[in-house]
């Protein structure tokens, strides 16, 4: 008896639970419904407003199709080493893109080319070392002898050159990232014939003795204090005209000598 007193009390409850849930979703859901329907709606009118807008600004440009990006919320600019790049918080992403104004301009360039301005500025490029005949189109450069980009790059430099295309390289070297780039930096410039040791350890000929001196150990030091005020964080690093090129980006470079001219340093 009491067995059944039981079981007809737990089917009572549960009837009673269902049918309160039930009476629940009955009361909520029509709500719910209609305020997903009018986030769908607004969802809706705001990207085919876009698009219209989207196709209006840029009439020279066909686009096949057209939805919502992953990106959400706020976006906000940075820079990191002499690149520009876009953060969105809200949704966690990094974009790696150029922004271009409706009448057709690059922002994103302009950005860029204010930052290699401000670098500019904290270049004093009386202390570099020199490679090149003056008057040729000029680039500043930010090399260690221990990277092997920096060394292909100068491999690039001398064919160049024999095809009678020769740049003046305003050279700094940059000491923070290879253990001996500092040691091997003063043993250049502490050598009689400078632009011979550059090309021997560039080559990657290892001398048996490094050459240490004041003055080399002073400009070394005097590099190292341009890196950091210039913000340049990997090798090679170029500044040519006006444009900071990270890396070797060989069709980058191309491009700067087809239209180069010769320039005379920044003082």
């Amino acid at each position: 008896m009491p067995s059944d007193f039981s079981d007809k009390w737990s089917s009572r409850l549960i009837s009673a639970a269902r049918t309160s849930l039930t009476a629940a979703l009955l009361s909520v859901s029509p709500a719910a419904k209609a305020q997903d329907m009018s986030e769908g709606m607004t969802l809706a009118k705001a990207a085919a407003d876009a698009e219209q807008q989207l196709r209006q600004s840029f009439t020279n440009l066909q686009f096949e199709d057209f939805g919502p990006a992953p990106v959400k919320g706020p976006i906000f600019q940075a820079s990191a080493g002499g690149r520009i790049v876009y953060y969105a918080p809200e949704s966690e992403h990094l974009l790696f893109a150029s922004i271009f104004d409706k009448n057709g301009v690059n922002l994103t360039a302009l950005a860029q080319e204010a930052g290699t301005a401000k670098r500019l500025k904290a270049i004093d490029t009386r202390l570099a070392f020199a490679i090149g005949p003056e008057g040729a189109p000029m680039v500043i450069e930010f090399t260690d002898p221990d990277c092997p980009y920096c060394r292909a790059l100068d491999r690039y430099w001398a064919a160049k050159a024999a095809e009678g295309k020769p740049v003046r390289r305003l050279v700094f070297f940059v000491s923070g990232i290879h253990p001996e780039a500092a040691a091997k930096a003063e043993h250049i410039l502490c050598s009689t014939d400078k632009e011979a040791a550059f090309k021997a350890v560039y080559v990657g000929a290892a001398p048996a003795v490094l050459r240490t001196c004041p003055e080399g150990r002073a400009k070394v030091e005097a590099h190292a204090r341009i890196v950091g005020s210039a913000g340049i964080t990997g090798t090679p690093t170029l500044i040519a005209g006006g444009k900071l090129i990270s890396g070797f980006q060989q069709a980058e470079i191309e491009a700067f000598l087809s239209s180069a001219k010769a320039v005379h340093a920044p003082r």
